[in-house]
């Protein structure tokens, strides 16, 4: 990233053709930029106010037609000055726009440029910064959730409250250090472990709310088993509400792994449909059968599909035997056929792939299933794993300053930890932290913000 002296500009809008593209402009020379581009005296307009006007290249010949804000510092974005460009949205007049800005003094922008300019000048701090390219990418409705309640500050909140618990322990630490002799006593023993244990249960709270984060923000995987037959590719078919998989009476059709991506009750799944398991001899089968069985144990769910027209087979059961300690859908398939009387099971339904019947029940019962397994909570979740990392490391610190309050270490030691808790805590919200850290998290953003 380049000093905050330049003045950047970039396409914010996604490439290729629209109504409208948004070019943005920050920086100490952006009203100046702007105004050698526009047709008006952008010095002059009034911030946070559109204008229409035109815009113009170096030789001041029309280039397009459209809508200019200034938004003068601090109040932008970025906390720098900001002009924002509204331009029809195709890609070879949004790209001449943003040529007559460069030419007129702006420089491209790099990757996150944007929001790290808004982090550096204190708009917002990392782990708010980090929500701003979490709630881009959002793929379902709780990452959306989990992406805007950290942009909105939940966590830094948290982070803060632990920092300042932190703090008043550490002054009470360094008191001891500092007048040892002098019987200072600001609290009891048992009061500062208290503290203490509160903040380390709290920190160990989020840790673990880390693997429930990343199946929010990244969806689940579904994995379809079965003997050959049962009505599997139906079955994708019919969640997927369009002809993906080829269905035919021939057994063993499908060969290798279908996936798919659909959205039931705002959360996303990832289908994976899979051979039908038998035991062949054939070469190319049976790699689409070891291969169907390792995606059902890395699959957060399987979808066990059973025919309900027959009973149980032998092969249904070693299927049943080998994902016992997996969590299991067990769906009837071909009701539509007829239903012959077999052993229930904890979560089953009984559906028809080819008619649609009790396919809403399907849905039903892999949201409650799901959620079940997620343990879902009106809670803040981890998302990032730099945040996971650094509170396992002011986790640890804090548990020898635990530990070593039951022990009488001395308390110079006990300081050392808990200042290091207190640097890892900060390293979520951006003190403490490295330039190649920031380099690494703002080039994952897109150019424009």
């Amino acid at each position: 990233m380049n000093e905050l002296i330049d003045t950047i500009a970039a396409i914010c809008t996604p490439s290729g053709d629209g109504g409208v593209a948004m070019i943005r402009i920050s920086g100490p020379n952006s009203i100046e930029v702007s105004n050698k581009i526009f047709s008006k005296n952008t010095y002059q307009l009034e911030t946070h106010k559109m204008s229409y006007g035109k815009f113009l290249d170096s030789n001041k010949n029309e280039v397009d037609q459209g809508l200019l804000v200034v938004m003068r510092a601090p109040q932008s974005y970025t906390g720098e000055d900001v002009v924002e460009i509204f331009c029809h949205g195709g890609a070879l007049i949004t790209k001449k726009v943003l040529e007559c800005a460069i030419k007129a003094g702006a420089r491209p922008a790099a990757a996150g440029e944007f929001t790290q300019r808004a982090y550096l000048n204190k708009k917002m701090d990392l782990a708010q910064a980090e929500a701003v390219q979490s709630l881009i990418s959002a793929k379902n409705e709780y990452a959306l959730k989990m992406a805007a309640d950290q942009l909105e500050g939940h966590l830094s909140k948290k982070i803060k409250e632990m920092q300042k618990n932190l703090i008043d322990q550490a002054a009470v630490l360094e008191a001891w250090v500092d007048f040892p002799e002098e019987g200072i006593e600001f609290c009891t023993l048992d009061e500062i472990t208290a503290h203490l244990k509160g903040t380390l249960e709290a920190i160990k709270a989020l840790i673990e709310s880390y693997d429930n984060g990343q199946i929010l923000k990244e969806g689940f995987s579904i994995c379809l088993l079965g003997r050959p037959n049962v009505g599997k590719s139906s079955l994708l078919n019919q969640l997927l509400k369009k002809e993906r998989a080829i269905v035919t009476p021939i057994a063993g059709t499908t060969r290798d792994l279908i996936e798919e991506t659909i959205f039931i009750d705002g959360m996303q799944y990832h289908l994976i449909d899979t051979a039908g398991i038998r035991k062949v001899n054939e070469v190319i089968e049976k790699e689409g059968i070891s291969r169907a069985l390792t995606a059902a144990k890395k699959a957060d769910l399987i979808l066990l599909v059973l025919d309900a027209t027959k009973a149980l087979t032998q092969e249904d059961q070693e299927l049943i035997g080998q994902i016992k300690d997996k969590k299991v859908i067990v769906i009837w398939n071909k009701i539509d056929l007829g239903v012959l009387e077999n052993a229930p099971f904890e979560n089953q339904v009984e559906i028809s792939a080819k008619t649609a019947q009790n396919i809403e029940k399907l849905y039903q019962k892999i949201t409650e299933v799901m959620v079940q397994k997620v343990h879902l909570k009106d809670q803040i979740y981890l998302t990032e794993l730099r945040h996971k990392e650094a509170l396992t490391s002011a986790y640890n610190h804090l548990k020898n300053v635990v530990d070593g309050l039951k022990e009488s270490t001395s308390p110079e030691w006990l300081s050392f930890d808990l200042k290091s808790a207190l640097s890892s805590l900060s390293q979520i919200i951006g003190f403490n932290v490295t330039e190649s850290i920031l380099s690494s998290i703002f080039s994952k953003f897109c150019i424009g913000k």
